[in-house]
């Protein structure tokens, strides 16, 4: 069988996404539009390999607000506004948090069944110019038989990361003391690998290099003294087990970022002189209650480890997406995972979650830390609106 290797992975600095109070978007990328934004990271990662880009067969983007900026076909768009050949085509898919992961595991499978040889895939989010839930202003995503199905109504995440507090008896001390790790980690990592420049200002040429989201200060301490931010009194009623923990603090950030994977089969990566950094072993996708809806990556680990041959106890890296720090703590009690092999950099609670970027932002993260530490399997996996998840296998070679 046809293996799928990683060539390279880079990813662009983690910028606040949150607009100022003003309306003005704020944060280090947010003069950057997104089509230019994921440009500038497909762009790096083409020069650093030397590949003519016109051989790639297909490349597959990551975006969930795919509208306004980033209506266009975000994909197909950053190839051309990158400078490169306008002969290769491109698709934009939406899996929600996962949608670059999904990218990711869509090329890679691909070339495992001989549809691809070469295809760059990832993801962007512009949250600060392009927010969250922009494309449902004013509309009903879900329809009558759903609404009627999950009466009184589906519930949005913060809801779903409470109810897992509750259910999994994690209090609200072990979720502040997960996040204010999160960002002890991401302090004490090195990414410089992994993190290309982006251009900000041609005129200037002024750029941004480092993450701008992590806060080496953050304490335990500090983050107890914030109020939770899902409380409502409808939800209280309807959901009496709720200890209302969740935090903005113990959340993951809205941010503004990038990243891009060079996938090929291992014939044609020996064939251009190219090293193979790591091969896809397995993929699931799995789905959950759409109410606790964040429960998603257990059934889709599980999956994909009876799928694999691979027991738990055999894999070196996890990235567990730090939607809000209830779903790794939960996800990890249910394995048995020793907690230094979970988000070992910090996750996105320190880095932020740029929807639709995060997938291949976490591959990549996973793939250098795998190589700084010589470690052999890695696995990745993420939460998803409506109960759904990836889950996805690396081998180092």
């Amino acid at each position: 069988m046809t293996s799928a290797v990683i060539v390279d992975a880079i990813r662009s600095p983690m910028a606040k996404g949150k607009a100022e109070k003003n309306g003005k978007p704020g944060g280090a990328l947010s003069s950057v539009h997104p089509v230019e934004l994921l440009a500038q990271v497909f762009r790096s990662l083409i020069d650093r390999s030397g590949l003519d880009s016109a051989i790639v067969d297909d490349v597959i983007a990551g975006c969930v607000s795919q509208v306004g900026e980033q209506s266009g076909g975000v994909g197909r768009f950053a190839w051309l506004a990158g400078g490169l050949a306008e002969t290769v085509p491109g698709v934009t898919i939406n899996r929600a948090c996962g949608s670059s992961q999904q990218a990711a595991d869509f090329a890679a499978q691909g070339i495992i069944a001989g549809a691809y040889d070469i295809v760059v895939a990832g993801g962007v989010e512009s949250m600060s110019r392009v927010p969250m839930f922009a494309s449902r202003i004013g509309q009903d995503p879900f329809g009558a038989l759903v609404n009627e199905r999950y009466a009184p109504g589906l519930v949005q995440q913060g809801i779903s990361a409470d109810l897992i507090a509750s259910r999994w008896k994690l209090t609200r001390r072990e979720l502040d003391d997960y996040a204010a790790q999160s960002h002890q980690r991401a302090t004490d990592a090195d990414f410089s690998r992994e993190i290309v420049s982006i251009v900000t200002d041609r005129t200037n040429g002024k750029t941004v290099s480092v993450d701008e989201t992590i806060r080496p200060t953050t304490t335990a301490q500090k983050l107890s003294e914030l109020k939770p931010s899902f409380y409502d009194d409808a939800m209280a009623q309807r959901f009496p087990e709720i200890d209302w923990t969740i935090t903005a603090g113990n959340s993951s950030q809205l941010a503004d970022g990038a990243a891009a994977v060079l996938i090929m089969s291992e014939e044609r990566a020996n064939a251009l002189g190219l090293r193979a950094r790591a091969r896809f072993h397995s993929f699931a996708v799995a789905a959950d209650d759409p109410i606790a809806m964040l429960t998603g990556p257990i059934p889709a680990t599980e999956k994909l480890l009876a799928r694999s041959g691979i027991t738990i106890d055999d894999i070196d890296h996890f990235e567990v997406n730090e939607a809000f720090a209830p779903v790794p703590l939960a996800w990890s009690k249910h394995f048995g995972v020793d907690p230094k092999k979970v988000n070992p950099r910090g996750g996105a609670i320190a880095l932020g979650h740029p929807l639709g970027g995060s997938g291949a932002r976490l591959l990549t993260t996973m793939l250098h830390a795998l190589e700084d530490n010589g470690g052999r399997y890695g696995l990745q996996t993420m939460c998803e609106a409506g109960g759904m998840a990836n889950a996805t296998l690396i081998e180092r070679l």
